[in-house]
């Protein structure tokens, strides 16, 4: 990180910049992941992303980011994988001798109605969306450690704190995503921030009726939908705008959480 000034135990000026950086962004293929990915490549960052399944589109976005001028690069690996993680971090510690920048962004994110349930339903959401950046930065962080400085960013979903019907897997691992960015921030302080950046209505799902769209946006205050570019750009603030931030979370939700 490049500091200005210290006076005691006082920093004055802020902070990492991405310029040089590596990061990681997990699910970096496609939607809120790709626009991440554009805005830390925008920055001066070369940027690793992961995917599980989606090659053509993450090589389409690869090949955008290496347009911004970056080195970057397109890794499969599914996170929840203990040795697939393992494997990702590895290769990039052997490519790019470092990594700056951690951001959990993959999940999914499905319809599971309490009556039809089941546990491997349950399962699913909780090792894609929980386990999955657990390991990555249980890796990733160890990898920052060595180098005494780093950022985890871990994408939330505002359903974490207020759930809603149908949908219960996912918003309690979302919920965890909460609980595990204050842990990670407790255990890895001072030398790595831990932040939580927790969307609201981003993106339509595909095939949702005009009326329930509409729906939405009379709840949210700005009266509109969020874009993934909303989102990218409070990671690069978490990255950049300051280092004296960890263990919480920002919400970008048009206000939702008002009403």
């Amino acid at each position: 990180m490049q500091w200005t000034t210290r006076r005691g135990d006082c920093y004055t000026g802020v902070v990492m910049t991405l310029q040089g950086r590596v990061a990681l962004v997990t699910g970096g293929a496609v939607r809120i992941g790709r626009a991440i990915a554009l805005a830390l490549a925008a920055r001066g960052a070369d940027v690793v992303i992961s995917y599980r399944t989606s090659r053509r589109d993450a090589d389409a976005t690869v090949s955008d980011l290496r347009a911004l001028g970056r080195r970057a690069e397109a890794i499969r690996a599914d996170v929840s994988n203990d040795a697939d993680v393992r494997r990702l971090i590895q290769r990039i510690q052997r490519r790019y001798r470092r990594l700056d920048v951690l951001v959990n962004n993959a999940a999914i994110f499905e319809r599971t109605p309490f009556s039809a349930l089941t546990l491997p339903q349950w399962n699913r959401h909780l090792a894609a969306n929980l386990t999955g950046p657990f390991l990555c930065a249980l890796h990733a962080g160890r990898l920052m450690q060595r180098r005494g400085e780093g950022k985890i960013i871990n994408i939330a979903d505002w359903a974490g704190e207020r759930p809603y019907r149908n949908y219960l897997p996912y918003c309690v691992s979302k919920a965890g995503i909460l609980g595990l960015t204050k842990a990670l921030a407790a255990e890895l302080a001072p030398s790595i921030q831990v932040v939580a950046v927790s969307p609201g209505p981003m993106l339509p799902p595909p095939g949702m009726a005009p009326a329930a769209r509409a729906r939405v946006v009379r709840s949210v205050p700005l009266r509109r939908w969020g874009a993934p570019e909303d989102i990218a750009n409070a990671v690069v603030f978490a990255v950049e705008g300051t280092d004296f931030m960890t263990g919480t979370t920002i919400t970008v939700d048009g206000g939702r959480w008002l009403g």
